[in-house]
């Protein structure tokens, strides 16, 4: 008879748990900020590209538009962000970032600073780690196709 894998033995596991984890840290912090943690991950995106096409936003965030939209129409009605049909593509919505958001982005500078500290890993360790999540999250996307 043929057991399972332990727990402790699954990189699936272990990469759920960090996750979770991740998001626990980052939760106290993005709270003061009044954020989700996935707006501030939509914030992040916007804050590198200041007005882009929803379509865009979502695969760089890798989530389905049905996710994203609600939440963007709760950071509109925050007045995060700016929600507009493209003039030449009315199927296309862009969003903008509002100076209530851009007021945010310094907090949002120590918030990843703080905790990148408070993690205690070399820099060049945790860019290690980056790099090889990034890898692993390309060779699963590349099994799904």
């Amino acid at each position: 008879m043929t057991q399972p894998v332990p727990l402790k033995q699954m990189l699936c596991f272990a990469l759920y748990s960090a996750n979770h984890a991740m998001q626990a840290a980052y939760k106290p912090l993005l709270d003061e900020m009044g954020l989700t943690y996935p707006q501030f991950l939509v914030l992040t995106q916007l804050w590198e590209v200041p007005e882009m096409p929803m379509s865009r936003l979502a695969t760089a965030l890798q989530l389905e538009s049905n996710t994203l939209t609600p939440m963007l129409k709760r950071m509109e009605a925050a007045g995060l962000v700016t929600r507009r049909r493209d003039a030449q593509d009315e199927r296309q919505v862009i969003l903008g970032l509002t100076a209530k958001a851009e007021g945010l982005r310094q907090a949002a500078v120590q918030v990843t600073t703080c905790l990148t500290e408070e993690i205690g890993a070399p820099q060049p360790e945790l860019m290690a780690l980056l790099e090889d999540v990034v890898a692993l999250r390309s060779r699963l996307r590349a099994l799904q196709r």
